[in-house]
């Protein structure tokens, strides 16, 4: 007799059907790709003179999934479609939707795949090595947990975690739609200042602290590094043994920068925490001289511009490795409007920030909600 509520393992093939419609009309739409994290992107294959014609149409709820691995990425190639709009997929890919009449929820599906576990156990079954590939029988022997009541798929509780994680979804990507244009007014006011304020020479309103560690004896916890994209993180450097006297220590709002460049990049960073940080000896750590002449967080986001790195690679000096040197970082000009107009942008770039933390915060949530929330699920009643 069947209980009122349980928990059964059941192989997906009894709820897929294969949808795959072809742009048989030729429609100009599109064409998008999957990654490694389960989401759809802009293909960046060479269209030229390809034929369209074959390529499948995907819209709103509707799976893609790509059989084909290989060794480095172990993860099940998978993406539930929430575009508004019909988009195209290469037909190598195999499209399919959920029998509605099965109850099933799409969303609760794809959790399911959502998730480090499910990779693990796709590229446990998958063939050959080098390029492995996940069969699309093998993939539709795969079970998964379903709460059932009265003998039918319980979709009330379906729903209940979808609901959970679709809200964590949410919240990333509402805070991911805010931090874009905000960004993007900052640069934009940036590029007004151009035109607008007096372009001063740098050396007139910064200088070197470079202050030594062995007045203060900070821990090596402390020691910072610096990356392209001008974030400050710990160091990768191995300083088990080093002596770090001799290291900077950095204190709130001053900058530190390497002088060897990368590319087309410079490495430069400042803390925007409440407490100083070490770096290394062979960097330069800087600070405003006066803070009533420039806000030190409007220059920070003046230095993240490209225009910035570009004129600051071609002032640098070397062959194999090349160095932009002190002497002609402080040469460089930086629009100086008034600091009220500073304080602004500031505050637009920290509203900026604020959501994109948030969303960064949400998007880690979500890498471990999914294994949370099935757990949950798996644990909640008998399973059969």
């Amino acid at each position: 007799m069947t209980r009122s509520k349980e928990v059964r393992w059941v192989r997906i093939r009894e709820f897929i059907v294969v949808s795959d419609e072809t742009n048989k009309l030729n429609f100009n739409l599109p064409v998008m790709g999957l990654n490694k994290d389960k989401q759809m992107m802009p293909t960046v294959a060479n269209l030229d003179g390809v034929n369209l014609s074959k390529y499948k149409v995907v819209g709103n709820g509707t799976f893609v999934f790509s059989g084909m691995q290989t060794g480095r990425d172990v993860c099940i190639r998978i993406v539930l479609a929430t575009n508004p709009d019909p988009v195209l997929v290469s037909p190598a890919y195999t499209t399919f939707v959920l029998n509605p009449e099965k109850g099933l929820i799409s969303e609760y599906l794809f959790l399911w795949f959502d998730r480090k576990e499910s990779d693990r156990y796709g590229w446990f079954i998958s063939d050959s090595s080098v390029r492995s590939n996940l069969d699309w029988p093998r993939f539709l022997d795969i079970k998964i947990p379903v709460p059932f009541k009265d003998g039918e798929p319980d979709v009330e509780r379906q729903r209940e975690v979808v609901d959970v994680w679709q809200g964590l979804r949410r919240l990333k990507e509402e805070n991911d739609a805010l931090a874009t244009p905000l960004l993007e007014l900052c640069q934009a006011k940036m590029d007004e200042l151009k035109h607008t304020a007096p372009m001063v020479t740098l050396g007139q309103y910064i200088e070197q602290t470079n202050i030594p560690n062995y007045s203060y004896g900070l821990s090596k916890e402390l020691v910072m590094g610096m990356t392209i994209t001008k974030e400050v993180i710990p160091t990768k450097a191995k300083i088990k043994d080093t002596d770090i006297s001799k290291f900077k220590v950095v204190f709130p709002e001053e900058f530190i920068y390497n002088p060897r460049t990368h590319g087309a990049k410079i490495g430069l960073g400042m803390n925007d925490s409440n407490d100083p940080f070490l770096i290394s000896w062979n960097n330069t750590s800087f600070k405003v001289m006066d803070k009533n002449e420039f806000n030190p967080t409007f220059l920070y986001i003046w230095f993240c511009r490209p225009e910035w790195d570009r004129e600051a690679c071609f002032r640098s000096w070397g062959s194999s490795t090349e160095v932009f040197a002190w002497k002609e970082f402080v040469t460089m000009k930086v629009p100086k409007p008034s600091i009220e107009i500073q304080r602004a942008i500031v505050d637009i770039y920290h509203c900026a920030r604020q959501a994109k933390q948030i969303a960064e915060e949400a998007s880690q949530q979500l890498k471990t909600i999914c294994p949370a929330l099935m757990q949950h699920i798996i644990h909640s009643d008998d399973v059969r």
